[in-house]
């Protein structure tokens, strides 16, 4: 392969368990987003836009909606002869096969794959992140200041540090320390998950790091504290821009309105930083006659004959005439029916809605399918390929997936034929 200054290798084959039901048949960075977008389409498109043009996407769990997503990487013009877009999903070799272990072990794993390039640096990423970065800038910054490995990090709220991996740093922005979700943290500064590294030196930190048995193969956990040790040269680059992590539904949804509250901070419609995505051929959205629009995003598609207020609703939906969805998120291909009245929901991929179904935060006799360890604040969320059958009600912080069909028969059943955006 042409040698390339630079390479980008996105990690994208996480699970994704917070997100409940949204991920049971769906890799975390195949998510829909924003109505138009999948969450993989901002580290994509901020490769792009960076000029890296070789990007390997590493995938493993439930990769068939992701990978052919992805394809060759045409939609974000990274289907280049000297570069270009490569799936990397685990693989047999003569010492054998094995799942991706951890972060680091991924990295491991595709060696090879990044030799064959002979590049002086290489830029890891999460493909779970929403954000526009360009990495040139982070890259021009590590080779300034002469650092081994270079780590972007951004400030959070200090009540919030305990959920992130925190650098502890010197005047000069070179890493002194890094603690993994302190209880009592000295600095705010928290990683984004963007690493830029100098290839010999991670190259040989992977290869000592799968020789260590009790090492757990992880960015985080292993690599960075074992440079630390090592005496290397670790830079904090700080990002002042918009980022979040879309871990869990409640920042998923939260990210989701920041495209109608905060349009400013998120700024898809900035032109000299397209975020590309990947979209079906339809027609234009559809307002029927009667339809009332108030501060949604909607995509090409999407026919609303209802009320939608506040809310994201994506390629191929379809709101009936008599329904009402306010403050939700109804991902492609779904279809909400007369009478029914959905608040701050979020419905799955071609799940139905049947007529005069109640879901809200607001509906507290009904409460079967409760589940307040992965819901907050009132959101629901609705599986993918699911039919809600007529009349239901159900509460806030409930979340519905197709094992429900097997226990509650009479409130929701799988689709006949699973079908997918």
């Amino acid at each position: 392969m042409a040698h390339q200054n630079v390479i980008a290798m996105i990690l994208a084959g996480g699970q994704g368990s917070r997100l409940g039901v949204l991920t049971e048949f769906l890799a975390k960075p195949a998510v829909p987003f924003g109505s138009r977008y999948r969450i993989i389409d901002f580290p994509l498109s901020n490769c792009s836009n960076s000029g890296i043009e070789a990007v390997g996407v590493l995938t493993q769990y439930q990769p068939l909606q992701l990978n052919s997503y992805i394809g060759n990487g045409h939609s974000w013009d990274l289907d280049r002869n000297d570069g270009g877009t490569y799936i990397l999903p685990p693989y047999v070799s003569q010492e054998g096969s094995d799942w991706y272990l951890g972060t680091a072990n991924s990295i491991y794993q595709n060696i090879p794959f990044i030799d064959s390039f002979a590049p002086k640096h290489v830029v890891i990423l999460s493909g779970d992140h929403v954000y526009k970065m360009d990495y040139s800038k982070m890259v021009k910054a590590h080779t300034d200041v002469g650092a081994d490995a270079t780590i972007a990090v951004i400030e959070v709220p200090w009540e919030e540090t305990d959920r992130f991996g925190i650098m502890n740093t010197d005047e000069k922005k070179r890493i002194t320390e890094f603690e993994e979700k302190p209880a009592h943290a000295k600095s705010n500064l928290a990683s984004m998950g963007v690493y830029c590294f100098d290839w010999p030196n991670l190259r040989r930190c992977l290869i000592e790091d799968e020789a260590d048995p009790d090492s757990k193969n992880d960015f985080g956990h292993n690599i960075i504290p074992k440079m630390l040790a090592a005496g290397l040269y670790l830079h904090a680059y700080t990002f002042d821009g918009y980022w979040k992590d879309v871990g869990t539904i409640k920042s998923l949804w939260d990210t989701n309105m920041d495209v109608l509250d905060k349009p400013n901070e998120i700024d898809l419609h900035d032109d000299s930083w397209t975020i590309y995505s990947k979209n079906p051929q339809r027609p234009s959205h559809y307002f029927g006659p009667g339809a009332v629009a108030e501060k949604i995003a909607i995509s090409d598609g999407a026919e609303l004959y209802g009320e939608a207020r506040h809310s994201i609703i994506s390629v191929g939906v379809v709101i009936e005439e008599g329904a009402i969805v306010e403050d939700s998120i109804i991902m492609p291909g779904a279809v909400v029916k007369s009478g029914s009245v959905l608040k701050k929901c979020i419905v799955g991929m071609n799940t139905v809605i049947e007529p005069s179904v109640l879901i809200s935060p607001e509906t507290y006799d009904v409460c079967s399918f409760l589940n307040e360890k992965l819901c907050e604040d009132g959101i629901s969320v609705i599986g993918q390929d699911l039919i809600i059958h007529k009349g239901a009600r159900i509460c806030g912080n409930s979340m519905v997936g197709p094992q429900d069909a097997v226990t509650h028969p009479h409130i929701v059943s799988e689709m006949p034929n699973r079908y997918s955006y």
